[in-house]
């Protein structure tokens, strides 16, 4: 049975009877304002009840005719509408000045960022960061041209594929081939790395006969990778000079390359995304970071 105290204005309180170890449980009737709280409540969740399906009704809509799928309905053609306007804008602009759109550039760069996840990143990752065999679009390294036309035509037409225009041409495989020596191979590969190095480091080489070395690169890779190893992007031959490796810089890897020559290729994208979305990657891989 429940108890009466007094506190220390000599009130009466109604205690439950509740007791452990000295603490008692008082019995106060609840504020108003909670009660007030709890009746709006109740009105609240039978007003929702009524205006939105949230109790299973012929329709399934509530009073007020509501559905999440026909809101989502609605959002999206809002969207796509929004989307068209740029749309029209972005597909007529030359890439020129989608570049000095801030807006058109934001709308390419969206666009592009999403064609280039769901069909890129498989092979240049996430990120364009590139994996072993597949370049890394950040760094500034391009083996057919680093503009944002030239990235374009090299996603139109893709590298060493079946399409008529794509780019083409093959690294000789200088060992399989008979081409080079044993020796001059190991040259070579030493040589390819020594390239790469900086000023300081090519200071302190005394392991290679860099005379010799120079001899064979431009009797043999000079053609391509140009006279002083810095590429030539008609025929796709990568820098030799800025230590960015395509399959990897240790010496092992340089002398397979060497050895069994390389020849990767890319797709095609014409006919398999719109001009439009592959305008879209151009520009986003454009500005990734190593666009020129």
């Amino acid at each position: 049975m429940a108890e009466k105290h007094t506190n220390s204005k000599n009130e009466k309180i109604k205690n439950s009877g509740h007791e452990w170890d000295g603490i008692t449980e008082n019995d106060y009737p609840e504020p108003s304002w909670l009660r007030v709280a709890f009746y709006i409540t109740i009105f609240f969740s039978l007003g929702y009840w009524i205006l939105f399906p949230s109790w299973p009704t012929p329709n399934d809509r509530g009073a007020l005719n509501w559905s999440s799928e026909s809101q989502l309905v609605d959002d999206i053609k809002d969207i796509n509408k929004l989307k068209d306007e740029y749309q029209l804008s972005f597909d007529k602009a030359s890439f020129e000045a989608i570049m000095k759109d801030p807006k058109l550039l934001h709308f390419a760069m969206t666009s592009g960022r999403s064609t280039f996840q769901n069909n890129c990143a498989v092979c240049h990752g996430a990120g364009g960061g590139g994996n072993p065999g597949y370049p890394n679009l950040t760094a500034g390294a391009w083996m057919w041209g680093g503009t944002v036309e030239e990235i374009y035509q090299t996603l139109l037409h893709g590298i060493r594929n079946t399409d008529p225009d794509s780019h083409d041409s093959q690294m000789p495989a200088f060992g399989r081939d008979k081409l080079l020596s044993i020796e001059d191979i190991k040259l070579m590969s030493h040589y390819a790395i020594y390239l790469s190095k900086s000023d300081e480091e090519k200071s302190k080489e005394v392991s290679i006969d860099l005379k010799k070395a120079d001899e064979v690169f431009q009797a043999n890779c000079a053609s391509c990778h140009g006279s002083d190893a810095k590429g030539n992007t008609i025929v796709g031959a990568p820098n030799l000079t800025d230590a960015i490796w395509l399959y990897g810089g240790d010496y092992e890897t340089v002398y397979d390359v060497i050895f069994n020559g390389r020849g990767g290729q890319m797709p095609y994208w014409q006919g398999k995304l719109t001009d439009s979305a592959i305008r879209g990657v151009a520009v986003y891989v454009h500005q990734l970071g190593g666009g020129k």
